[in-house]
């Protein structure tokens, strides 16, 4: 009877230590194919994101690069557009190449050949448009730009954003995966016994460890992402010192209030702001000085208008300030006016030996140019016909007190 117990006894040990061994072995696998996931989660779908990210950015300077070749006169200015717009494309190509040595699923892999078709299709109207440019047909280039590449650019942009959204849907397939299998071992590892539930609670430490590592590490890249998206789009609208507008939101700003003017037959005034003798003030002072004033300048351009006129920095020391809605040049000299007084006002934060002066240029549309272009144009040769004429003529010796 003894030695029957001790054979049921060392069976069922042996069967114990057997079961025991079978769920360590089911957790170590478990465990592998948890961290592969994870792997999947960090390093391949967060590689593809980068990418995809990349792709849409090149594509879109690709397109901005083009669109300001458009609009460029100087032809050296063109010539560095073209240079970005080659780089962009460059990017967009090592992107997509990048992405295909990844490797894609069936699906994925469909959708990256029709985008190649479109991609086509966006660099055929690239090449028209260029050729238009180089043989200065600007107009018809602007229009080919407006009417096929920038819609065709926004539904190449609208792919790589269901792309990127699909990996983002497969990242949270895999977490949660991964979680199913961790759950799965942990329930496996707590039906066997006290020492297998401590050797799987050991092991699910580490493992949780490792997941919100990991996870932590996804959701950092995913912020320095957005952050980074962010500060292109503001970069690409605003000036970096002020804050203003810059030229090329000021152009969308004033072709939108001059479409909205031709429409209903409104007027559209514009004030082109330089400072004189600028360089003094950088070399008497320091640059710190400079900025100091372009900023003060700038805040005090803001609070002369309305809120729906718009001020922006064109850069160096000239501003430029669209009055929307105006009656007539009556409207514009008042705001003229209004800038030289507050530029006049004597709690201004600088040095006694500080002195500022300036020179605004008015125009007017339609009276003085039909589109954008030639209305800042007017504006500017007015500012340098005031700027170069008689003393008594000038618009705007404005000595700034501190």
């Amino acid at each position: 009877m003894l030695r029957g117990f001790s054979l049921i006894t060392g069976t069922a040990l042996v069967v114990l230590i057997a079961l025991i061994a079978g769920l360590a072995v089911n957790g170590i696998l478990q465990l592998q194919k948890l961290d592969e996931l994870m792997n999947t989660i960090v390093e391949q779908h967060s590689r593809k994101i980068d990418l995809v990210t990349q792709t849409q950015l090149a594509a879109h300077m690709r397109t901005d690069s083009l669109f300001r070749m458009a609009l460029a006169d100087d032809p050296f200015e063109r010539d560095q557009h073209f240079m970005t717009f080659n780089r962009a494309g460059f990017l967009v190509g090592s992107g997509r190449s990048a992405l295909l040595k990844l490797g894609f699923t069936p699906g994925e892999q469909r959708n990256f050949e029709q985008q190649q078709s479109l991609i086509g299709s966006i660099q055929a109207v690239q090449e028209q448009v260029i050729g238009l440019l180089a043989a200065e047909r600007f107009e018809q280039a602007r229009r080919l730009l407006e009417k096929e590449t920038i819609p065709l650019q926004a539904t190449f942009n609208q792919q790589l954003s269901e792309m990127r959204n699909l990996y983002q849907l497969q990242s949270m397939e895999a977490q949660r995966q991964a979680r199913m299998t961790y759950q799965q071992t942990f329930l496996g590892t707590l039906a066997f016994g006290v020492l297998a539930i401590t050797l799987s609670m050991l092991i699910a430490w580490r493992t949780l460890r490792n997941i919100s590592r990991k996870s932590a590490e996804i959701q950092r890249q995913m912020s320095e992402l957005e952050m980074s998206r962010a500060s292109l789009r503001e970069e690409a609208t605003h000036d970096a010192l002020t804050g203003l507008a810059n030229r090329r939101m000021f152009h969308d700003r004033l072709q939108q209030a001059i479409h909205h003017a031709r429409r209903y037959g409104g007027k559209v005034g514009i004030l082109f702001v330089d400072m004189d003798r600028f360089k003094e003030i950088n070399d008497r002072h320091g640059h710190h000085m400079g900025d100091a004033v372009l900023i003060e300048v700038s805040k005090r351009l803001v609070d002369c208008v309305r809120e729906s006129d718009s001020v922006a920095r064109l850069g160096g020391d000239e501003f430029v300030v669209m009055l929307d809605g105006v009656e007539g040049r009556e409207d514009c000299q008042a705001a003229a006016h209004k800038i030289e007084q507050a530029l006049c006002n004597e709690n201004m934060p600088f040095d006694d030996n500080l002195v500022i002066s300036c020179s605004i240029g008015q125009a007017l549309f339609p009276d003085d140019g039909a589109d954008e272009e030639s209305l800042i144009r007017a504006a500017d040769a007015a500012m340098y016909r005031l700027k170069s004429g008689p003393n008594d003529e000038r618009q705007g010796s404005l000595a700034l007190a501190p």
